[in-house]
């Protein structure tokens, strides 16, 4: 049974992560340090991200309304959490049962995956340099890459779909629902294998599975490829602006 699939989702997702929070670390402090204020840093950064969390609320609300899921409030403007924690928007919806909530949940990360990969394939056309990181064409990825760069409008949609995949992962709030689903579909497979149906999963539905999760490791190599992109310069710059400040104090 191959498993290239899930290796590749777990990996561009843990990734993806790690990398996700180190830009919005550096992006933070970049407005911190052209700001002096907290406050700023904060407006601007939920500025710059302004599209995609737009998009994030509108895919909770739109899944509630399809759902029959009554929506108590929508709030577009920033705010710190209790725990410190930032949270850029909000979607209240009235506690319906765990599937309905568990979508609703996950609204954000299929309307993002799906215009990511849309932007990212056949817009920006990403899709020309796969095969040449497939076979390690280094210099080659290198100067496709910069050839991307000329399209028309290119930057236009590296930072929409920056936005979007920066804004798509569902947050704590929306994956509070996820464990019952979550719950139940472990007992269906255990209930399946104690059946003796363990060779029919393996064989009919894993490569279904093993396809889809591939498909999402691509979209989120997509949205790593763009933060990665970003946070480098970016991390480079604050520490050029740090050294000049403390150079011009001392």
């Amino acid at each position: 049974m191959a498993f290239e699939g899930l290796l590749a989702f777990g990996l561009t997702s843990l990734l993806f992560l790690v990398i996700q929070r180190w830009l919005h670390h550096e992006m933070q402090a970049f407005f911190y340090l052209l700001t002096g204020r907290p406050n700023w840093a904060i407006a601007l950064f939920s500025i710059f991200l302004f599209p995609g969390v737009f998009l994030h609320e509108a895919s909770h609300a739109l899944m509630a309304w399809l759902l029959r899921v009554p929506v108590q409030g929508v709030s577009l403007l920033p705010r710190l959490l209790p725990n410190g924690q930032l949270e850029l928007g909000a979607v209240r919806t009235t506690p319906a049962d765990f599937l309905r909530d568990a979508l609703i949940g996950a609204a954000p990360f299929f309307t993002g995956a799906l215009l990511v990969a849309h932007l990212g394939l056949n817009i920006l056309d990403f899709k020309l340099l796969i095969p040449l990181f497939l076979q390690a064409e280094w210099r080659a990825l290198f100067q496709q890459a910069l050839t991307l760069t000329q399209q028309p409008d290119f930057w236009l949609w590296f930072y929409l779909t920056f936005a979007i995949s920066s804004t798509m992962i569902p947050s704590a709030a929306d994956r509070r629902a996820w464990w019952g689903v979550a719950t139940i579909l472990g007992a269906v497979v255990l209930i399946a294998f104690l059946a003796g149906m363990g060779q029919w999963l393996a064989l009919t539905l894993w490569p279904f599975l093993n396809r889809g999760f591939l498909t999402l490791g691509l979209i989120l190599g997509i949205a790593l490829t763009v933060h990665l992109a970003l946070a480098l310069p970016l991390w480079a710059l604050n520490r050029l602006i740090a050294h000049a400040r403390r150079a011009l104090l001392a």
